[in-house]
């Protein structure tokens, strides 16, 4: 994706400026993903092509990702999905959630 971590601390920087607390820091991701991300777009998960449809924002924290293959459903921690190459725009987005969430 070549975006180096100087970069992806901006992006942090500038998605958490309003935040405070780990409740306001989730909903400013929330806002941002949701914004950022180009969806749907495909991807392969466990050596299948999915669809990511949609992000979720479950209450319990984190983001998900909805993915859909042969009528299934499931959602995947935004952390743990594979993503395509080419990436989607706003995949730095994608990079800059990981990296703060300690997964990037």
């Amino acid at each position: 994706m070549g975006v180096d971590r100087s970069e992806l601390e901006a992006l942090i920087s500038e998605a958490l400026v309003d935040a405070y607390g780990p409740d306001e820091e989730l909903t400013a991701w929330s806002a941002v993903l949701e914004d950022a991300l180009e969806v749907p777009f495909t991807t392969t998960v466990l050596g299948q092509e999915v669809t990511v449809t949609k992000l979720d924002f479950p209450e319990h924290g984190g983001v998900r990702a909805v993915c859909v293959a042969a009528g299934h459903r499931q959602r995947i921690a935004l952390t743990d999905l594979p993503l395509p190459d080419p990436p989607p725009a706003g995949a730095e987005w994608v990079a800059a959630y990981r990296l703060w969430s300690g997964r990037g």
